[in-house]
């Protein structure tokens, strides 16, 4: 058994990960790292969405050169649970950084220092910082593979999630 874990291990290790399908129903700016984007622009329609719709903004910070990035993204992809509390407490916008396209530095300067990718930024409705999450913190522990753990993800997730009014 531990052979089949550890060949499976290695084969998803090696497999490339394949960036979201672009859906029809949803902003651009919430689906994939663009370095052409305005992120400045951009987050003026996710506040004015998460304002309309009572949510919060997550900012996921990270480019499709990022294997780490494409992992959360097929946690998203394959796990409808997952992806369903997400979209229904966050405005998800993504913000392209490449050290040789575009870094958006004007834009990521007005938020803290970012230690690795993706990085996740959680925003109130108004644009004003809530939180900086680490997504390292979000990973699967090392003998379980490589990828984000989803329970520490939806724990995120609901922590951050907007708190109903008189709460």
């Amino acid at each position: 058994m531990r052979s089949v874990v550890l060949f499976l291990s290695a084969f998803l290790l090696a497999a490339p990960v394949a960036p979201p399908a672009v859906a029809a129903d949803k902003p651009v700016w919430s689906q994939v790292f663009d370095p052409k984007r305005d992120p400045a622009a951009d987050l003026a329609e996710a506040k004015a969405m998460a304002a309309a719709t009572g949510r919060n903004i997550l900012v996921d910070v990270g480019g499709d050169w990022c294997v780490w990035c494409r992992l959360l993204d097929n946690l998203f992809a394959t796990n409808a649970d997952l992806a369903a509390l997400k979209d229904r407490h966050f405005v998800t916008l993504k913000v392209h950084w490449d050290k040789k396209e575009n870094q958006n530095t004007a834009f990521l300067s007005q938020y803290p220092k970012i230690a690795g990718y993706p990085h996740l930024f959680v925003l109130a409705p108004d644009g004003a910082l809530l939180h900086s999450q680490d997504t390292a913190e979000l990973e699967l522990p090392k003998d379980q593979g490589r990828g984000h753990d989803p329970a520490k993800v939806a724990a995120f997730l609901t922590a951050w999630a907007p708190k109903p009014k008189g709460v």
